[in-house]
């Protein structure tokens, strides 16, 4: 990588000196920026970096905390011929010195790269010349190149798989030819011998002339790309398995004119066996990554391509109905979706009844149930009924739409575990070399062992060695881990949240919403000298006019009982205590206890025991007064949901400390903290009061905190929390502001997204240590430390083909992946 780094980068947001005094004296505190210049004329961050110190993520949050927005294009690249984890690491390394380039990120499970770059200062055929140059093809710009990803890996594996029979049957022809002793040249060669004075083995020629076209065919591909490396001074493992293939067939031919090399030097077969083994390994692990991101193929597919548009006429019956494709649909057009069919936009039903299927979604096998007014979403099946649907969002707008950019970002993600990995890497190639030609040199000149055997040991280890492994070990895990998470309708937004969540010391949850429905529904109606019919309708003409929710709980409530309302002549909304209004020339009030008070109106002592009496329950009270004489009084609840319980017990029983954030009164928090078993409490605070309890519950980093809200006044908590949770059912900000999204807001998915970040790094730290222990075990063989005692050797073809398998079982570990069930998932059911 570019050690040092000059950008100008476009910032928004500065609009005076201090602005500018603010950006360059944080930057300037900053471990890795060498320069930084905030030029406000220009609206340009100048800045030279050590990109070994500090990463434009880490750049753009500095800014993003100072008030401020980076804005650069982002584009990704599909890329074919990645197939190692040095490869993605020359992508990134040759990508990010072309000035105007920011961040480049190589996925190998994807093939792909995600650029963020200035288009004014470098264009796309700069690119393509980069990673032609490394021998790798453009396919296209994702999102702009009609790619068939489809035609394109098969014809991969067709190539592959072509080169490997190939390979296969020349080396089992040769192998046959050398044992059977069958030598057609012997008397040509003989002749040739004595008349030239030479020494060439008839059976060596003739191995050469067979075996010579399936060698070039079959190692093209990996000398091609080992020559790329070689010409841009670039070690990868295709210069490593070059020269490994190069040495054995080049001593096989000098063996065979007895140059320098005796007759015992022949292992044509070999020679070809190598490179189609290696290409074994290359197929399985194409087959293998294709599976890792199978995920996003799959929510793709969910995305129907047509829909059927219908007119109705004033009596809502259908006057005609056509066949549509998705693009040509917009918002609120009509929409038939038939039983069996895919819902092809969010929407609303505003026809028919019908239970829909909504477990990619939310990851729930009982489908539900959506009639009038419910909201229905793009890619869930209609099962038995006939819907008619009005679209509210199209397109990119989808909640399945989201759910696959959430999921696209975070499967080319990292997490921190990463790094170490990519340093390994960084260092692997060269110290393999020497360990290849420090053995050499031991066996031939320090122990006396025959050339052969020396050169064996030496393309043995250039073989074996292999950090592909250890490049597919973390993110093929991410890629199926963060899939199978989406199933369930839990979307980790980045590596980083997939790495910390398992380590959380605290969770802090908001009340209304999260720990509740957040839906108040009318429990009690007490009248006094009138019926609860005419109760509910003095209430609900009153609250129709608001928007809070324990307005519209009242007015549905009304509309359940089937009672009409009256419309009020005047209305006023009086903060933090009710409403008033008139109502048949008469003042009606509906409101708290102190709206009475401050309107002077008496409420009897029975009434107000009685206030006491339900407030202990966690009820919300709303008296209700007609010309200063109270007719009665409703109570609400907001029913704890029927996960928050088990949730809160996972956690604890995760050795997780629990705490409660609300604005609510104390007596109502405590209650509902009570019933699930919550730790602590914080009762009647305000939104800056939750950043604060979880900037002090932090504790200069000691904890690690996870917080869970779902509406506006959450936001600046969940940004502030090590991990932030938004609930699916929330807002749009709170859902912009999570590290984490559940969709559904089922509380037993927060703990289910912690269950699977602890699973995903298990099984990364345990690739990982696969990927050491091949090296580590076959290095040595590879090497001859059996040879003295055992008399094992390694074969440069076996050495191929245990390389190979390294990968593959790495992968085959991350896919294993595809068949978890998070803990309270398995013990529900």
């Amino acid at each position: 990588m570019v050690k040092h780094k000059h950008m100008d980068l476009p910032i928004e947001g500065m609009h005076c000196a201090s602005c500018v005094l603010s950006v360059n004296k944080t930057f300037g505190k900053i471990e890795g920026v060498e320069e930084v210049d905030a030029d406000l004329a220009a609206n340009k961050l100048h800045i030279t970096v050590n990109t070994k110190k500090i990463s434009y993520e880490e750049i753009e949050r500095l800014v993003k905390n100072l008030g401020f927005e980076l804005h650069s294009d982002e584009m990704t690249l599909r890329i074919q011929g990645m197939h190692c984890a040095s490869c993605t690491m020359n992508v990134e390394n040759f990508l990010i010195r072309l000035d105007g380039i920011f961040d480049v990120k190589a996925d190998l499970t994807s093939q792909s790269a995600k650029i963020r770059y200035d288009s004014s200062k470098v264009t796309l055929d700069e690119i393509e010349k980069v990673i032609e140059s490394l021998g790798f093809e453009l396919l296209g710009v994702e999102g702009q190149t009609e790619i068939d990803e489809e035609a394109i890996y098969q014809q991969d594996l067709k190539d592959k798989r072509n080169r490997i029979i190939v390979g296969l049957i020349a080396s089992a022809v040769l192998m046959v030819l050398m044992f059977s002793m069958w030598d057609p040249l012997a008397g040509v060669v003989g002749g040739i011998n004595e008349s030239l004075g030479v020494n060439i083995s008839s059976m060596g020629l003739f191995s050469l002339l067979v075996s010579i076209l399936p060698f070039l065919y079959v190692s093209l591909p990996i000398l091609k790309a080992g020559i790329n490396g070689l010409m841009h001074k670039n070690l990868n493992m295709d210069v490593m398995y070059s020269m490994g293939i190069v040495v054995a067939y080049v001593s096989s031919i000098l063996g065979t004119f007895h140059i320098v090399l005796d007759h015992s030097f022949m292992f044509y077969d070999s020679a070809v066996m190598l490179p189609a083994f290696l290409m074994i390994g290359r197929y399985l692990e194409a087959r293998a990554k294709k599976r890792t991101s199978d995920s996003i193929r799959e929510l793709i597919g969910l995305q129907p391509t047509v829909a059927t548009a219908i007119e109705v006429d004033d009596a809502g019956e259908i006057i005609s109905q056509k066949e549509v494709s998705i693009a040509d649909i917009v918002v609120d057009d009509l929409l038939l979706v038939k039983p069996g069919e895919k819902i092809p936009v969010d929407g609303d039903v505003v026809g028919g009844e019908s239970y829909v299927d909504e477990s990619m979604i939310n990851g729930e096998p009982i489908p539900k149930v959506k009639k009038d007014g419910e909201e229905v979403f793009a890619g869930t099946i209609n099962q038995d009924g006939v819907l008619q649907i009005k679209a509210k969002k199209i397109g990119k707008e989808t909640v399945l739409s989201n759910i696959i950019r959430l999921v696209e970002k975070a499967q080319s993600s990292r997490p921190p575990v990463q790094k170490f990995a990519n340093t390994i890497v960084s260092y692997f190639i060269p110290v393999i070399l020497t360990i290849a030609i420090a053995v050499f040199l031991i066996w031939y000149f320090v122990l006396g062992a025959s050339l052969l055997f020396s050169l064996t040991c030496l393309i043995s280890i250039l073989v074996v060695a292999c950090p592909c492994a250890l490049g597919l070990a973390t993110p093929t895990a991410v890629t199926v881990g963060v899939g199978r998470a989406a199933e369930y309708g839990i979307l980790i937004k980045n590596g980083d949240t997939l790495e910390n969540a398992g380590q959380i010391d605290v969770a802090a949850f908001d009340k209304t919403g999260t720990i509740t429905e957040g839906k108040p529904e009318v429990d009690d109606i007490i009248g006094y000298g009138i019926s609860d019919e005419e109760l509910i309708k003095l209430a609900a003409s009153v609250e129709q006019n608001s928007t809070h929710p324990i307005a519209k709980a009242i007015v549905n409530k009304a509309k359940e009982m089937g009672i009409e309302l009256n419309q009020t002549s005047s209305f006023e909304n009086i903060t933090g205590k009710g409403l008033k209004a008139e109502l048949n020339s008469k003042e009606v009030l509906a409101g708290n206890l102190a709206l009475m008070e401050s309107e002077q109106i008496n409420v009897s002592e029975e009434l107000v025991d009685k206030y006491h009496e339900l407030e202990k329950l966690s009820k919300t009270i709303i008296f209700l007064a007609e010309d200063k004489t109270v007719k009665g009084i409703l109570s609400l609840s907001d029913k704890i949901k029927s996960s928050s319980k088990r949730a809160i017990d996972e956690l604890h029983k995760m050795g997780v400390e629990t705490y409660m954030l609300t604005g609510d009164n104390e007596s109502t928090a405590l209650n509902v903290a009570s019933q699930v078993g919550i730790d602590n409490v914080k009762a009647g605070i305000l939104p800056e009061n939750k950043l604060d309890i979880v900037k002090s519950t932090q504790a200069n980093n000691t904890k690690k905190v996870l917080f869970v809200g779902d509406g506006i006044n959450d936001a600046p908590a969940l940004t502030q929390a090590d991990i932030g949770v938004a609930m699916g059912n929330g807002t749009d900000i709170a859902m912009e502001s999570g590290d984490i999204v559940v969709m559904e807001g089922d509380l037993e998915n927060v703990v289910a997204a912690v269950q699977f970040s602890k699973k995903v790094m298990r099984r990364i730290k345990e690739n990982i240590f696969w990927a050491f222990a091949y090296n580590s075990i076959l290095i040595p063989i590879a090497a001859g430390v059996l040879y003295p005692a055992f008399g094992i050797t390694f074969k440069p073809a076996l050495a191929g083909l245990a390389m190979a398998m390294s990968s593959v079982t790495v992968i085959t570990l991350s896919l294993m992946l595809k068949r978890y069930v998070p803990e309270i998932k398995r013990s529900k059911n």
